[in-house]
């Protein structure tokens, strides 16, 4: 256990200040993410050195489709959300669980994870599979040691943090991708009665602050699959930038929600190519086992190929289209 940042005291209960559903814990309790509990007056990370991860992905998976592709990343994870998604797939470590779990997991440094980044010859970390923002205090130790060892950070994330874990975060984060998952009666009914409106200011933020940003629309059936939804979240995104890489991805199955079918490969290209129509630059169908490729928008030259995770990059040379010469939107 250890001592958590980004909290408060509120008389005899400790406010938590990681993300935006400021939980007010009494003694003895846990807050909503049910792993920063309140002992002895202070609030306590349990989930600090409780890695659950030891996968090496391509970074595409996660899926950042413009930063380093064809990288690869050790993925940190831990117990617990601060989201209650009713198609959660990783429902077994973000909810269905209890403290004598997280103390049946063995302990692992942040040096630890470190050591075994560099000795499997990853170029990055990815903070995912759970929200970061409930282990915020672990990922941070790691993210300092990662730069130190000139790995990057990547945060896969519900994009529900505080100003206060963002701007400490972005001393060390190289990239993020945030669900987008939908419109504010979806986070309402869904996702455990979230404001959508304070995941939108994080976006906003994220994009001001320069740091790599993507997003994912998880298209759920009957739930968040209308044209018009699809149309509130491309407009979100062209009122940022046209350059925002977005990620449509049909959805299977899950926890909750086992009950409906998986989305129609249709729908998942009706969206796309609404996106593409609206004119945002870079929009990929996901979960569909097919290529989802990179072209330059200005020559329709292939920038980066991709099937199920493999890539390969073809036609970028120093950052620039190598037919176009156009500058491309990728960090390479």
């Amino acid at each position: 256990m250890k001592e958590a940042l980004f909290w408060n005291k509120e008389k005899n209960l400790v406010k938590c200040n990681a993300c935006k559903r400021h939980c007010v814990i009494p003694e003895g309790k846990a807050g909503f993410c049910l792993v920063r509990k309140n002992l002895n007056g202070k609030l306590i990370s349990l989930v600090y050195g409780k890695n659950l991860t030891s996968e090496i992905d391509p970074i595409e998976k996660k899926p950042l489709f413009h930063f380093h592709p064809t990288s690869k990343v050790l993925g940190v994870s831990t117990f617990g959300c601060n989201f209650s998604c009713l198609h959660c797939q990783n429902y077994s470590i973000s909810k269905e669980f209890d403290e004598s779990m997280i103390n049946s997991i063995k302990f692992t440094s942040p040096e630890k994870v470190i050591e075994s980044a560099l000795k499997n010859k990853v170029q990055g970390i990815a903070y995912t599979y759970t929200e970061p923002t409930i282990f915020i205090e672990y990922a941070l130790d790691i993210m300092k040691l990662a730069k130190e060892n000139n790995l990057f950070n990547v945060f896969v994330s519900n994009g529900y943090m505080t100003k206060e874990v963002l701007k400490e975060s972005k001393k060390y984060l190289d990239a993020i991708n945030v669900d987008l998952k939908g419109n504010e009666n979806f986070y309402k009914k869904v996702c455990g009665n979230i404001d959508i409106n304070e995941v939108k200011e994080n976006i906003k933020w994220i994009y001001k602050n320069k740091i790599h940003l993507e997003l994912t629309y998880l298209i759920v059936p009957s739930f968040n699959d209308k044209k018009e939804f699809f149309e509130e979240t491309i407009n979100f995104v062209l009122s940022l930038s046209n350059k925002i890489p977005l990620h449509f991805t049909a959805f299977y199955p899950q926890y909750k929600l086992d009950y409906l079918t998986s989305t129609s490969p249709f729908t998942v290209m009706q969206a796309k190519d609404l996106a593409e129509k609206k004119e945002v630059k870079y929009v990929y169908a996901g979960n569909l086992k097919k290529e989802e490729n990179s072209f330059c928008p200005e020559c329709k030259n292939l920038l980066v190929s991709r099937f199920y995770f493999n890539s390969e990059i073809k036609g970028i040379k120093k950052e620039k289209c190598s037919n176009c010469n156009a500058k491309t939107d990728f960090v390479l």
